[in-house]
């Protein structure tokens, strides 16, 4: 019959075995001290860069807001004189884990555009068609046509950007209708706040088919750093003035 081993029998494996968890208790009270440190640390760095994010969000639109008010002021004028209607136009759209914001604009087409829409639907030349656009849209008035092609039109976002509601980069915030066609995958655009301009805004903005924006926006999430928002910021300018893509 077999007998329990002794000390004389342990192998020196055994040996160390038993003397390492011999104070389990401890060991259990550091693993655990151990884990939350190392926590505490990630949530810091995860806040330490949001903060960041948010006070150059912060400072950066309330500069440009004053430095386009005379820019405000003439394309207020030129909507008013183009066509009846309100200077601005707000949009209900979809921000971070689903959050529902109004999203300015100045107002670049006629005030029957919803209306309009449905019957122009089958022209659809996105590729996807979760987002309708066209490049000759007649919805657009003449004044619209250029501020879109300038993306002059966007400006008054930078009030979303001061309020919280949005960054200066990040996935563009999609219409509510837009995001019940996402799949599962899609909708991780929604895990970050939605931004004035990102990777595919700089990229070819329209001409990019809708997969490929997802993609682009994805990948923004998972390498996104300070660095990178400048990087797109800087790149943001001559795109504008290319206007490539912008329709």
């Amino acid at each position: 019959m077999n007998q329990p081993p002794n000390d004389r029998n342990l192998t020196e494996g055994q040996e160390q075995l038993i003397k390492r968890f011999a104070n389990i208790e401890l060991l259990t009270w550091r693993y655990k001290l151990r884990f939350y440190a190392k926590r505490l640390i990630w949530i810091g760095v995860v806040q330490g860069a949001y903060l960041m994010k948010r006070l150059i969000d912060v400072a950066a639109a309330a500069l440009l807001l004053a430095l386009f008010s005379p820019l405000y002021a003439g394309v207020a004028l030129a909507i008013r004189l183009d066509s009846p209607g309100p200077i601005f136009f707000k949009q209900i759209r979809v921000g971070r884990w689903g959050t529902l914001f109004p999203m300015w604009k100045f107002r670049s087409m006629y005030i029957d555009a919803e209306e309009r829409k449905r019957a122009l639907m089958k022209e659809n030349e996105m590729a996807g068609g979760v987002i309708f656009k066209m490049k000759r849209d007649p919805r657009i008035t003449r004044v619209g046509r250029f501020i879109r092609k300038a993306s002059i039109d966007e400006l008054p976002q930078l009030w979303n950007v001061l309020v919280g509601d949005m960054s200066l980069v990040g996935p563009r915030p999609p219409l509510p209708v837009e995001v019940n066609q996402y799949s599962l995958s899609d909708r991780r655009r929604l895990d970050v706040v939605p931004g004035i301009t990102c990777i595919w805004q700089v990229s070819g903005r329209s001409d990019i088919p809708f997969d490929q924006q997802v993609q682009l926006d994805v990948q923004y999430i998972e390498s996104h750093s300070i660095w990178l928002d400048i990087k797109l910021l800087l790149l943001t300018v001559p795109a504008v003035l290319l206007g490539r893509g912008a329709y």
